[in-house]
C-alpha cells in the first residue's frame, strides 16, 4: 500500500518583527490587551518588497534541503494561501519558476484561510495514494499584513506573516493516516475579508472550540484511538485560549501541544507548517510518533490529519 511520508519541513519569517508595544504606538490597544485575548506577544510582517511567493520560496528551499532531494525531483506543488501574489498566475506557478522546476509538473493554489494547510496535505495524499504523484511539495505562506483593517483594534493585532512547507513522498512506511475535512459556508460572514479582514471575535471563538473538538473526536473514532496515544497536537496557531480549550475537551496537557502563537501570531495557512517546522528541528517530533494537526478558518473551513511520523 502506498503511503504518503513527510520526509522534510521547512518556514521562513520575514526579518520585520513588530511587539505588542510596537503596535501599542499605532493602534489603540495595549500590551496586556493583546496578550490576555490571545496569547501573541510578537507577529512578523513582510517588507514591502517581498511577496508571498518569496516567503514561499525560503520555506521550500528548506524543505527541500532537509528532505535530502533536488528541486526538480518534485512533481506536485500546492501553495495553501488566501493572499496570493496577484489573481493569476496562481503563487504555486510562480513558486515553482522560482524553485526552478521545469518538468511540466502540475502546479495550484489552494484557498480554504486557516483551514488551508491541512485542505492542500489532504489533496497531495490523494495524489500521491492515486499513483499521480511521487514527490509533492505543500507550502502555506501568507502576506496578511496587507489585508488589515487598522481601525479595527481587535482584529489587526492578531496576524502575521509567514511561511511553512513540508515535502512529501510515496512510500511503504506509514505517514499520513487519515484525514477528516468539513465546511460550512452558512457562517460565511462570521469571518471574512472584503477586501480587509473583519471578525466577530465572540462567535468565532465558539465555533472554532466545537469544531475542533468535533473533527478530532471524529478522526481518533475512526482510528478507535483516543487523546492518549497523540504524542504531539499540532494546531492552527490562531489563539492560546483556543488552543487551550480544544486540548482540555481531548483530555490532552498542554506540555503535549506545540505552541507558536506567541511569537508567530495567527498566520493562517502557514500557521500548521510553521509551528511543525518548529518542533521537528528542536527535536521535539521523533520517528514513530502521532502526530495530530488541526486547523479552523474562514468559510467556515475545518480539518484535522492524523501523521505517523
Amino acid at each position: 500500500m502506498i503511503h504518503s511520508k513527510i520526509i522534510g519541513t521547512g518556514s521562513y519569517l520575514p526579518a520585520k518583527m513588530l511587539s505588542n508595544y510596537d503596535l501599542e504606538k499605532i493602534v489603540d490597544t495595549s500590551h496586556d490587551w493583546i496578550f490576555s485575548r490571545s496569547g501573541i506577544v510578537e507577529r512578523h510582517f513582510a517588507a514591502d518588497n517581498e511577496l508571498t511567493s518569496d516567503l514561499a520560496l525560503q520555506a521550500s528551499r528548506k524543505a527541500i534541503e532537509a528532505a535530502g532531494i533536488k528541486a526538480d525531483e518534485i512533481d506536485l506543488i500546492i501553495v495553501a494561501t488566501t493572499t496570493p501574489d496577484q489573481t493569476f498566475p496562481s503563487t504555486a506557478c510562480i513558486l515553482q519558476d522560482k524553485l526552478g522546476i521545469t518538468n511540466g509538473s502540475p502546479a495550484f493554489d489552494m484557498q480554504a484561510v486557516c483551514g488551508g494547510f491541512v485542505y492542500a496535505l489532504n489533496t497531495a495524499d490523494l495524489y500521491i495514494r492515486g499513483g499521480q504523484a511521487k514527490t509533492v511539495l505543500v507550502v502555506g505562506a501568507e502576506v496578511l499584513s496587507r489585508i488589515l483593517d487598522w481601525n479595527d483594534r481587535t482584529t489587526c493585532v492578531l496576524f502575521g506573516d509567514g511561511a511553512g512547507a513540508v515535502v512529501l513522498r510515496a512510500s511503504d512506511e506509514p505517514g499520513i493516516v487519515v484525514s477528516k475535512l468539513h465546511a460550512d459556508g452558512v457562517h460565511r460572514n462570521m469571518l471574512k475579508a472584503a477586501p480587509l479582514i473583519s471578525m466577530d471575535g465572540k462567535s468565532v471563538f465558539k465555533f472554532a472550540v466545537k469544531v475542533l473538538s468535533e473533527v478530532v473526536e471524529e478522526l481518533l473514532e475512526d482510528q478507535k484511538l483516543t487523546g492518549s496515544d497523540i504524542d504531539w497536537l499540532v494546531p492552527h496557531q490562531a489563539n492560546i485560549r483556543i488552543i487551550e480549550a480544544t486540548a482540555k475537551k481531548l483530555g490532552l496537557e498542554m506540555s503535549n501541544v506545540v505552541v507558536t502563537v506567541a511569537t508567530h501570531g495567527n498566520t493562517s495557512a502557514a500557521s500548521i507548517p510553521l509551528a511543525l517546522d518548529t518542533a521537528v528541528r528542536d527535536g521535539r517530533i521523533k520517528a514513530g510518533q502521532n502526530i495530530l494537526i488541526e486547523a479552523v478558518g474562514g468559510g467556515f473551513t475545518w480539518g484535522a490529519v492524523l501523521i505517523k511520523w
